[in-house]
């Protein structure tokens, strides 16, 4: 089987992406093919080819949640991106093409549904993006991962399946928790960092003087705030480790007695994987609040806190960060 998958921008839409193309090639490594279509902004420029997967570009850009000139842009863009689909598609003749969400994947899905080529989507989170919802329209498929989202698809093409994680991620549910004398609380706020996340972990510090001691940082920062932040715990003399991108998730999941991040489907699916405690801190700007309703799931199954984030200061998630610590105590 040959497999094109389109999509990404992001971490949570791409690493879905990547899950289900390693399960692909694992199966039939000399029969299976699979190629990715994305977009050289998008994460999926430098992530695809580090784990070795074919990648094609297209130029096209987003058309909700932006001003007025950059959605006439991205209107004249779409034309170009989707001939340019159709290029590729004729080239690699998939057998079957899958978005999993993000902007890329409009075009291409689009151009496949044009040509008659089998089709799908896959849906991360619980209140669907609206590339998908335009997209579940023409598919034959929409595979989906919460009960919330099947309201939102055509309901003979819904299929809820869950969130393809990630093979390295699935190992680390085979593997013992690591008991370390300090308690390690691992940070990150999705493949690109978060700001809010950043600062507050800063400021979280001084609050955490009584256990400073007793307690080691893992923090993803994503790359403009790296050196800020490093210098941050540096001048509070906190034991910390700060990275701009992580590549072994799942190591570092595994070192893990706890989590710090934001509320995106695929981190929740991989959480609940590697079945880690979490203070959820959702984006608040993401779209229709999808992850404030993502992470209620979590929340409502004792499994996480949340902290909205128009609550959030450095005294609140350190009293949250005191409460796992007391948790794993016990």
């Amino acid at each position: 089987m040959k497999m094109l998958i389109a999509g990404g921008g992001t971490g949570g839409h791409l690493f879905p992406g990547i899950a289900l193309a390693e399960e692909l090639l694992t199966r039939q490594p000399n029969r299976n093919d699979v190629l990715f279509v994305g977009t050289a902004q998008g994460i999926e420029a430098k992530v695809v080819p580090q784990n070795n997967l074919k990648l094609e570009l297209i130029e096209v850009s987003g058309l909700k949640r932006v001003g007025f000139l950059k959605r006439l842009k991205g209107l004249f863009r779409l034309p170009k991106a989707v001939w340019r689909s159709v290029q590729i598609l004729r080239s690699y003749k998939p057998d079957v093409v899958v978005g999993v969400g993000g902007y890329a994947s409009g075009p291409v899905v689009l151009a496949a549904w044009l040509m008659r080529i089998p089709t799908a989507v896959q849906e991360q989170n619980a209140l669907p993006g609206f590339t998908n919802r335009v997209l579940s329209k023409l598919v034959d498929v929409v595979f989906t991962a919460f009960p919330e989202a099947e309201q939102q698809f055509p309901k003979k093409k819904v299929q809820m399946l869950g969130n393809p994680i990630r093979r390295a991620l699935l190992d680390n549910y085979l593997m013992e928790s690591v008991r370390h004398e300090k308690f390690n609380l691992l940070v990150f706020g999705g493949s690109q960092g978060a700001h809010v996340l950043n600062r507050t972990m800063i400021e979280a510090v001084p609050f955490l003087e009584s256990v400073k001691d007793k307690i080691r940082i893992v923090h993803q920062t994503g790359g403009r705030e790296v050196d800020e932040v490093r210098a941050g715990y540096e001048k509070a003399s906190a034991d910390a480790e700060v990275h701009d991108f992580i590549r072994d998730m799942s190591g570092a999941y595994a070192q893990a007695d706890a989590i710090v991040c934001r509320a995106g489907a695929t981190t929740l699916a991989e959480l609940t994987v590697a079945k880690k405690a979490a203070i959820l801190v959702p984006f608040a700007a993401a779209a229709d609040n999808h992850q404030e309703i993502n992470a209620r799931s979590l929340v409502q199954a004792g499994a996480a806190a949340m902290i909205p984030e128009k609550e959030l200061s450095g005294e609140r998630l350190a009293k949250e960060i005191f409460a796992l610590m007391n948790a794993e105590r016990r």
